[in-house]
């Protein structure tokens, strides 16, 4: 009996870490508000926008998508009343911060697209973080395209602009 008892402690602790285990795994890093940029019939890119959060150091590496025969990692930036664009090879996630991917910082340009996005598409996406213990996580999402005309103006800047001739 007291084998029996103990063979069952040890099954139960065993399975009890296991769960731990993916339970860890799986709550890594979150996607939030992820949405892609609807398109014109041969318009050759898009941009994806999303927050992401990450439980602990990481950075996001990369992201691949099937519409797109390039995607990579992108910041604008803004220098001497120039707004300028450039690829980065990671981008970091601080433990427990929001991290913004929008038209005007962090954002995935996709790049030779397959063909037209139109508003309402499910654009899919394959985001690879990796912490700072050098783990990798994948995370799919299914990011919803917006129209063309759709702009964030909250968070613009609007105090060098000249509306006094706008109509």
């Amino acid at each position: 009996m007291t084998s029996f008892c103990a063979s069952r402690v040890k099954q139960i602790a065993l399975g009890l870490s296991l769960i731990g285990m993916a339970w860890q795994v799986s709550a890594q890093t979150q996607v939030n508000d992820a949405w892609v940029r609807a398109t014109v019939a041969g318009q050759p890119s898009s941009g994806a926008f999303m927050t992401l959060k990450a439980d602990t150091d990481s950075k996001l590496l990369s992201v691949e998508s099937p519409v797109a025969k390039l995607v990579q990692i992108h910041q604008s930036s803004m220098k001497d009343d120039v707004m300028s664009m450039q690829q980065v090879e990671s981008v970091a996630l601080p433990a427990g911060k929001a991290v913004n991917f929008d038209p005007h910082g962090y954002h995935i340009m996709l790049m030779n697209l397959t063909g037209q996005i139109k508003e309402g598409d499910k654009v899919p996406l394959t985001l690879t973080v990796e912490n700072a213990k050098g783990e990798k996580e994948t995370i799919k999402v299914e990011a919803p395209a917006r129209a063309l005309d759709t702009m964030d103006h909250g968070s613009m800047d609007h105090s060098k602009m000249d509306h006094s001739k706008m109509q």
